[in-house]
């Protein structure tokens, strides 16, 4: 029976946010925030596994206030309840303070069988979290994983390694990291969505994970974000056949180094 734990992010919706052409800087005055997409397909992965093996999952989220917004949206989507990290400062962490908190968490979730993370988030795309998550928790951790098979206390990851795959059979807890496709995510329906109200919902304050104070000291400072415009030379070939302007694209592209 699998007790799986999964890590989701709550963030800016980057579709709607917006780059200001003259400073470059990003405007997200207008931008909503939602679970990572990419998250999404970790918590539906995690619900098909419990549907089929049995079991439970939790959701674990860290975050600034705001994050509780999130909690009936990802409760919806499957797990039995859901923990969040409330941190003030989270707008500040890095990497290391988010795993830091993430670890001290799932520490207070009980036994668990394994743990769900997106291999990346749509926001940072930093890749480190759910490695040090690993670190911190003594267990292995396997990436970019497109495949999950239970087999009993087995379970067998298919793993994207360039243009090839490799399987790897572990057995006891493991961080996984989930490629996209591993799980096409289903909308909640309105039954689910009324349920969600009513699962356990904890709350954790960073100040009560017994963390010492270096542990939620970044590491890196973020200076500034800004936007990337291309800038194309925009040249229109008119004259000739259609031979020969197919061949005149070529030769530029031939001496651009495209091809």
């Amino acid at each position: 029976m699998q007790n799986i734990l999964v890590c989701y992010k709550w963030i800016l919706n980057e579709q709607e946010i917006k780059i200001d052409p003259n400073t470059l800087s990003l405007d997200t005055s207008r931008a909503k925030k939602r679970i990572s997409e990419y998250d999404k397909n970790a918590i539906e992965l995690a619900a098909q596994i419990v549907e089929a093996q049995g079991g439970s999952s939790i959701a674990i989220s860290y975050g600034g206030a705001d994050v509780k917004q999130s909690l009936k949206d990802a409760l919806a989507r499957g797990p039995e309840r859901a923990i969040w990290v409330n941190d003030p400062n989270s707008d500040k962490a890095d990497a290391y303070v988010t795993a830091n908190a993430l670890a001290a968490a799932v520490r207070q979730a009980g036994d668990y069988s394994m743990i769900l993370c997106a291999d990346t988030s749509a926001d940072a795309s930093n890749q480190q979290v759910p490695l040090r998550l690993a670190v911190l928790l003594g267990i292995p951790a396997i990436t970019c994983v497109i495949k999950l098979d239970v087999e009993g206390e087995k379970v067998i990851a298919t793993r994207r390694v360039g243009d090839t795959t490799e399987k790897i059979s572990v057995e006891g807890p493991a961080v996984f990291t989930v490629l996209p496709e591993i799980a096409q995510p289903r909308f909640p329906t309105v039954k689910q969505v009324l349920a969600a109200g009513r699962k356990p919902q904890l709350e954790l304050k960073v100040d009560d994970l017994g963390l010492e104070s270096e542990k939620l000291t970044p590491k890196r400072t973020l200076r500034e974000i800004k936007g990337y415009t291309m800038s194309r030379k925009n040249i229109v070939y008119k004259e000739g056949t259609p031979a020969e302007i197919a061949a005149q694209l070529v030769n530029n592209l031939i001496k651009e180094g495209v091809i």
